[in-house]
């Protein structure tokens, strides 16, 4: 199999490149990447000399470019997007080019050489979840900017399924955590701040809950779907582990023996969503897919791999702002 890959220089995509290839000699993977925010190329020093492997650096906006490497390619599987809330409330037109245009010029491409199209898409695109969790068939409700991008992006693809009998499946997952994660994210940041013993922000009295899920656990449920997932359908991936934000940073500092005085509420952010949650038992049922790794597992190989790192990573204070929707 020829697999295109997008944004696999970010922290899912990347998991998800190392995953296939460490699990399968008979893949070859050709990853594009713009090498915007949250893109890192060391995610994938491992394979430079790795002969399944080819990097490629361009945007997913350019059908040149785009239109021969899929047409180079057996399937697709979309990893690339903007996807920080806080920086799609400061402005969101990047949002709109990666998430929507980006997707578009994808579909477009697809529809003259009919090649397997994964588009990953997100929790969010439900909006806060009062009760209960949400299902394939649940109301697209988004809330913020970048939501609302990734919904209209699943709403493109299911038209391309309908008037052009596309072969397009569709993934929804809840909070990733692990290995090669962009530090703005919560649990990185975390990690990395206690490390240096700096203030930890935590947006209002840190109650907005989320299912947390190891980064390893959602790259084999997206390999699962590739494979056999069903046309035209969308998956929602969970792992049933909901915390809310202070628990998670609570952790942390449990484990690194840490002072619980490094928090630091700060203001919350515009439209922040209480909680999402995700009922994944069709993937379960229908794929034979579960995750496999423990919150505390997956959290303690997180810290390692932060641990690891250099001081010297280069980090921006825009990064480690305490409240970057505020950035401009």
């Amino acid at each position: 199999m020829k697999l295109l890959v997008t944004g696999g220089l970010g922290f899912i995509g990347s998991n998800f490149i190392l995953n296939v290839l460490k699990n399968n000699s008979d893949i070859t993977v050709t990853n594009v990447d713009a090498e915007l925010i949250g893109s890192d190329p060391s995610n994938l020093d491992e394979l430079n000399d790795s002969s399944n492997y080819k990097y490629v650096k361009g945007n997913i906006t350019n059908k040149i470019l785009m239109e021969k490497l899929i047409e180079n390619s057996d399937c697709v599987v979309n990893f690339a997007a903007e996807s920080f809330v806080d920086r799609s409330i400061v402005d969101a037109n990047q949002f709109l080019v990666s998430n929507i245009r980006g997707t578009y010029t994808i579909l477009e491409i697809i529809r003259n050489h009919k090649k397997r199209f994964v588009q990953i898409s997100t929790d969010e695109v439900f909006g806060s979840m009062e009760i209960g969790s949400a299902d394939e068939e649940h109301r697209l409700n988004p809330s913020n900017p970048y939501a609302a991008t990734k919904a209209s992006a699943e709403l493109l693809v299911n038209s391309y399924v309908n008037t052009y009998d596309l072969d397009c499946v569709i993934t929804r997952c809840t909070n990733n955590y692990g290995p090669r994660q962009f530090y703005e994210k919560l649990v990185p940041k975390a990690i990395f701040l206690a490390k240096q013993n700096k203030k930890i922000p935590i947006y209002g009295r840190g109650k907005n809950i989320r299912d947390w899920i190891y980064v390893d656990d959602h790259c084999d449920a997206v390999f699962k779907i590739l494979l056999d997932g069903k046309q035209g359908q969308s998956y929602n991936i969970s792992a049933n582990n909901e915390l809310d934000n202070i628990s998670i940073v609570n952790k942390i500092l449990e484990i690194l023996d840490k002072p619980s005085d490094l928090i630091e509420y700060v203001t919350d952010r515009p439209g922040h969503d209480l909680r999402y949650s995700l009922d994944s038992s069709k993937i379960q049922d229908s794929l034979n897919w579960k995750p496999q790794t423990s919150f505390d597992d997956g959290l303690k190989s997180t810290i390692d791999w932060v641990l690891d790192q250099p001081d010297s990573k280069n980090i921006s204070n825009d990064v480690l702002s305490s409240t970057p929707w505020k950035n401009n």
